[in-house]
């Protein structure tokens, strides 16, 4: 395993990270009788393979239901020094109820502290100012550290770029948790604020919020060659030494071998990727032509600026997946997520546009004209059943 300097934590931290919101048996609490034996013993050998393979860094949140009891069950009985646990627990305008909520991840845990201690989800202005404000879940945070409950607090984050730097310059931090990958690199301001600012930065979900590149397309494989999907994702990442570590959710102890093919290819990284990016950029080009493919985002409204909320941007990205490689699921669970995921994935579908008139907020595009259509268009190939976000499952 590689190792890099998880900011001021001074942490080395694995450039791979076992995440723990897929091998959990609920995305509820449930008492550990009624976990059947053979979901427990799969997570315990995830974990065993995660450590025999250098991989310490363990990831999880209050809000992942089962997951804190379960590697309850099995981290006491590693040597402590060894491991360096994460867990997070949402802010909430009654710091009380977040002190509450820590105390039972610590319990469930079975740990005396956590090596890392995030603040889950802020993703808006009024959960920045639930963190942040005086008696707020922050000074609480802080608190736990001065006991030795917590060594680092940090935050994770769904969020527009704009609340994330907000957040990052509060410097308050040691590092955050947030989204940044080949198909959305949005927040590369962020990473490049928290390392400025000498912060740890974790990748969420890279090769499922990445694209879901278990299963890639033929297309997506075929223009990543000589590389899978998931293996140049990694590179891609990686590759940027401001990224010190990716979030792998393993499901089963075998999820961490097409990641650990990636090692050996970091110091190559410089040759082995230009030509991959090229395929990639000239896919997109040969389909929508160079100028969408270099101006579709200028000048877009928000949702917050559109009316119904219709989160412009985003369907228009999950439509240029869609189309130039062949990512419809992806594009399709993405977009389904919309208008039922609230501040996680926030903003609403296309679903609405014969009502609404969105001249005004889309006078500052240059493809103001043609928009409209394409938001219909994404709606009639994207739509589909209701989604949900996997912990209101």
């Amino acid at each position: 395993m590689l190792y890099r300097r998880f900011g001021r934590t001074e942490l080395q931290m694995p450039i791979f990270s076992c995440g723990g919101m897929r091998y959990q048996y609920k995305w509820q609490d449930v008492p550990q009788e009624q976990v059947p034996r053979e979901n427990q013993e799969n997570l315990e050998a995830t974990i065993h393979q995660a450590v025999e393979l250098g991989i310490n860094h363990i990831e999880t949140a209050r809000g992942y239901g089962s997951s804190e009891m379960q590697l309850g069950q099995i981290l006491p009985y590693f040597p402590r020094e060894k491991l360096i646990v994460q867990t997070k627990v949402s802010p909430q305008e009654n710091s009380e109820n977040f002190l509450r909520e820590f105390e039972t991840s610590l319990r469930n845990l079975r740990l005396d502290y956590v090596d890392l201690f995030s603040l889950h989800g802020i993703n808006n202005l009024e959960l920045l100012e639930y963190s942040v404000r005086p008696g707020g879940c922050l000074e609480v945070a802080k608190k736990l550290q001065a006991q030795g409950k917590v060594r680092h607090i940090g935050f994770s984050t769904h969020g527009s770029t704009d609340i994330i730097v907000q957040t990052l310059n509060t410097n308050q931090f040691d590092y955050v948790n947030l989204h940044w990958y080949y198909i959305n690199q949005n927040n590369w301001e962020a990473i490049a604020t928290a390392n400025r600012l000498d912060m740890g930065v974790f990748i969420i979900s890279p090769s499922d919020k990445g694209g879901r590149l278990y299963t890639p397309p033929q297309k997506l494989v075929k223009l990543c060659s000589p590389l899978s999907p998931m293996v140049f994702n990694d590179l891609f990442c990686l590759s940027h030494s401001q990224v010190h570590t990716l979030s792998i959710g393993a499901s089963k102890p075998g999820d961490f071998d097409e990641h650990l093919q990636t090692l050996a290819l970091l110091d190559r990284a410089g040759e082995i990727l230009p030509p991959i990016l090229a395929n990639l950029e000239g896919e997109a080009i040969a389909t929508f032509g160079e100028d969408w493919v270099k101006t579709w985002q200028v000048n877009l409204p928000t949702y917050q600026e559109t009316p119904g909320n219709i989160n412009i941007p985003v369907i228009l990205w999950l439509r240029n997946l869609a189309i130039a490689y062949d990512m419809v699921d992806y594009a399709k669970m993405r977009y389904n997520l919309l208008g039922n995921a609230n501040h996680w994935f926030p903003g609403n579908k296309a679903d609405k546009l014969e009502e609404i008139d969105l001249n005004h907020c889309l006078n500052r595009s240059p493809h103001r004209d043609k928009i409209p259509h394409l938001l219909a268009e994404a709606h009639q190939m994207l739509a589909g059943g209701e989604v949900k976000r996997l912990s209101q499952t």
